[in-house]
């Protein structure tokens, strides 16, 4: 199923989707030496987001995370792709720095995303493409 989007910044991504129904803020709540979602009582902590398409709601938070997904990025841990209900500027900016595709503002429910389903994100033409296997 394809489903269009607003493209926040460029970029094309394949993976797994890692479903968060709750927002993130990654200042504390990621390990930027290995992607492990480090946040206690959120229903991510103990996963492993590297080459993810991390699919949450919004960020929240502290304006480091922006620099928390730039270091994620730089060593090799980042998501693939970040599709968002609502991109707010921490998370915009993360994005941009990191170079990673993010998309937002999708003509479907986040609901619609399940964990570990195949997705193809494109930002540039804003689309993300729902794998069904």
């Amino acid at each position: 199923m394809k489903v269009n989007a607003r493209g926040v910044t460029e970029g094309k991504a394949e993976g797994e989707v890692l479903f968060s129904s709750e927002p993130i803020g990654f200042y504390g709540a990621v390990d930027i030496e290995t992607g492990e979602f480090i946040e206690e009582g959120h229903e991510l902590e103990g996963e492993n987001i590297t080459g993810k398409v991390l699919v949450f709601p919004k960020g929240k938070g502290s304006t480091v995370g922006s620099y928390v997904l730039y270091g994620l990025a730089k060593n090799g841990n980042a998501p693939s792709a970040i599709v968002n209900e609502e991109t707010e500027t921490i998370v915009a900016t993360g994005c941009i720095l990191g170079e990673i595709p993010c998309l937002d503002n999708l003509e479907v429910e986040l609901s619609e995303f399940e964990d570990g389903q195949r997705v193809t994100v494109d930002a540039d033409e804003g689309e993300v493409v729902l794998k069904n296997e």
